[in-house]
């Protein structure tokens, strides 16, 4: 029992990282379009502006413990050459999706996820009327893959908001958001109906504590705006999928949590603790998503530090019967906790950052400290099955690397070697272990700019894009050594990993 003859094989982007054309076809900005370059240690910017005229900027990104800007400053598109914005150009999608749909079909794929901006939709994220040209834009996207046979999967927020929604409301915090956002998602269904099938509400959802203004344009936080904003996403995405199974009745919405098994250090039953209630607060959003409910530790947090979460009338009720139709997730490996303090314990970024980690001395590590896991793929799907018993379906994975593009190409083995590990790890869970799995689409499968730093030279793809971490280059697309190992595991569906 192999991966099903309809596995979805393909590859996975993100428009803030890879669309660029930021002031073409009517788009407005986003929370993203505002984000400068970053590099490894060094967080991205967010520019901001007080009447007064007076601006700076604070690391509201990922990387970074800043949760608030300045009394009176809101962020702010900024025209100064001290600032940089990778998404602007990022690898020029908007005038290259031809070309790229081209290679991905010819790689293999038939799927392709990619994301749609809400503000190349709504511009101010409120209008009356959609934008033409963005819906457009998207349609002629998704026209591409259909011609190939190339299955869409509609990201609605992939860590970008309109602009002017976060700087009115504070982003998600404000209840405001929940039936605007409902509405661009009805747009983008109505015009997409019959073309495309699957859509993920909200990319890694989990991940707001890590970065409130990335993930919901919230750039005042603290617990109780966080708690606002986490709630009202939940309560936008079930009233999304409700939408969906009424009018679009074919449609299927899926959850997308970023997920990574936590590992105890020692033996030391603290650590076991520890692991535990890390990885279930990471599951505590699927379960709202899946279950229709607040887990009972969460909500016991909650009463502890004095949050309330803006509860109206009506609302459970919609949460309980908003629950998605699948399971998604991001995988790029496990993370390694501890209580411990040794010295001779050596620190380790484990999942990009996102938990403060310590480094498994039984893995080996990439330059940015993201650690190769041969068995987490098939240690998360038997996890996320176990608990919510749904189809499931990895969305996300891959690793970063500073390539070297020599003779026309990038010799990446090593991004075979952990293409390789996930995908035999997959493999055992569903020939092993009987977990129904959708499929896996590889992260970044094209060049892109990365989103924790803001930078060309952490590049994912398969596919080379001829472009620096300051959009400079032909923007020439070339393929990697993956490419045609890929190509050759989707035509023997899983078979060949060698």
């Amino acid at each position: 029992m192999g991966f099903s003859k309809d596995f979805f094989w393909g590859g996975a982007t993100a428009a803030n990282q890879y669309e660029g054309g930021v002031f073409e076809g009517g788009a407005g900005l986003s929370t993203a379009d505002i984000m400068t370059n970053g590099s490894h240690g060094v967080p991205r910017q967010v520019p901001w502006r007080k009447e007064d005229g007076t601006t700076g900027s604070e690391p509201l990104c990922f990387h970074s413990d800043v949760r608030h800007l300045p009394e009176g400053a809101i962020p702010a598109y900024i025209e100064d050459d001290k600032y940089y914005y990778p998404s602007h150009i990022a690898s020029d999608f908007y005038h290259h999706y031809k070309e790229d749909i081209r290679l991905c079909a010819e790689e293999g794929f038939n799927c392709l996820r990619f994301s749609t901006k809400w503000s190349r939709i709504l511009p101010n994220g409120d209008d009356a009327q959609p934008n033409e040209e963005g819906l457009a834009f998207y349609e002629a996207v998704v026209d591409e893959c259909l011609k190939y046979g190339i299955e869409p999967l509609i990201t609605l927020d992939h860590y970008e908001n309109p602009l002017s929604l976060s700087q009115r409301f504070n982003g998600w915090d404000d209840r405001y958001l929940v039936d605007q956002f409902v509405r661009y998602a009805t747009y983008l269904f109505e015009r997409l109906d019959g073309k495309v099938k699957y859509y993920l509400t909200f990319n890694e959802i989990n991940c707001i504590d890590a970065a409130p203004f990335v993930t919901a344009g919230v750039y005042n936080a603290d617990p109780q705006n966080i708690a606002n904003a986490t709630y009202h996403q939940f309560l936008a995405s079930a009233k999304t999928v409700l939408v969906a199974h009424e009018r679009f009745p074919e449609l299927k919405i899926g959850m997308m949590l970023a997920f990574g098994p936590v590992y105890p250090y020692t033996s030391d039953s603290a650590d076991q603790l520890l692991a535990r209630q890390m990885e279930d607060r990471t599951l505590f959003y699927s379960d709202v998503q899946m279950t229709g409910r607040y887990p009972n530790y969460v909500l016991a947090d909650y009463e502890r530090q004095g949050i309330t979460l803006p509860v109206q009338d009506g609302d459970w009720d919609i949460i309980k019967a908003g629950v998605c139709d699948f399971l998604s997730f991001s995988l790029y490996g496990s993370n390694c906790v501890t209580t411990h303090t040794d010295d001779d314990i050596a620190a380790g970024e484990g999942n990009g950052g996102t938990f403060k980690t310590v480094a498994n001395p039984y893995l080996k590590t990439n330059a940015w400290g993201w650690a190769t896991d041969p068995d987490c793929q098939r240690i998360t799907l038997n996890t996320l099955f176990n608990r919510y018993h749904c189809p499931l379906w990895c969305v996300e994975s891959g690793i970063g690397w500073n390539d070297e593009f020599v003779d026309g190409t990038v010799h990446d083995d090593y991004r075979i070697d952990y293409m390789r590990a996930n995908i035999a790890s997959m493999k055992d869970a569903v020939e092993i272990d009987g977990i129904p799995l959708m499929g896996y689409l590889y992260w970044g499968c094209v060049d892109m700019v990365s989103n924790g730093e803001g930078e060309m030279a952490k590049r994912y793809g398969q596919i080379y894009v001829d472009a620096d971490n300051y959009g400079q280059g032909t923007m020439k697309r070339s393929l990697k050594d993956s490419y045609h190992w890929y190509k050759k595991v989707i035509a023997s569906n899983g078979e060949d990993l060698a």
